[in-house]
């Protein structure tokens, strides 16, 4: 299975560099040096990746087939995979994919209280995007103390929610003039 780790963006200065927008957690595994990326569209690939460096908060990629800013230009908005078989986990595989979590059913306790539809990566915690039962979207920190088990072969996770967890992002919370 492929698994998409990153989106090209602009042409970054004259040598064929490029901007990404990162969606692994691992770029230093997923963008070392010679590490070959399935493209979409796969006109355009595959590539082979020569140099990765920070630019402040912006990944910038160079790759053996592009060597100057118009080769870098027809990459833009391409998508950039990894086979998910080559993708595991050196700590024991403890991480999550996006694609495994979709669709789960979100539980506490035995009780459904909705269905996962994302799973956001952010820089200090990951989110669950959770639909719940009135079509709400719920954003739950990805944390154990929150999510202590995933349970992919019976198709849900557990959730132990603080109190006030679902309501927080509801569009009516916090205009009732009550205090917090």
């Amino acid at each position: 299975m492929q698994l998409q780790v990153a989106r090209i963006g602009k042409p970054h200065g004259i040598r064929g560099e490029v901007t990404v927008q990162v969606l692994t957690d691992a770029p230093g595994d997923r963008f070392a040096p010679g590490a070959v990326l399935t493209v979409e569209p796969a006109a355009k690939g595959p590539l082979t990746v020569i140099s990765a460096r920070w630019n402040k908060d912006i990944l910038l990629l160079g790759f053996e087939e592009v060597a100057d800013r118009n080769g870098a230009e027809e990459l833009r908005g391409a998508k950039l995979f990894i086979d998910t078989d080559e993708a595991d986990d050196e700590d024991g595989g403890e991480g999550w994919y996006e694609h495994e979590l979709v669709g789960l059913k979100a539980k506490v306790g035995n009780d459904v209280v909705g269905t996962v539809t994302a799973l956001r990566t952010l820089t200090v915690q990951d989110l669950l995007i959770v639909e719940d039962t009135k079509g709400q979207e719920i954003l739950v920190p990805f944390v154990e103390a929150i999510v202590p088990e995933v349970n992919t072969e019976e198709g849900y996770v557990l959730l132990t929610p603080p109190a006030g967890l679902f309501e927080l992002n509801l569009p009516d919370a916090g205009k009732d003039g009550a205090g917090r």
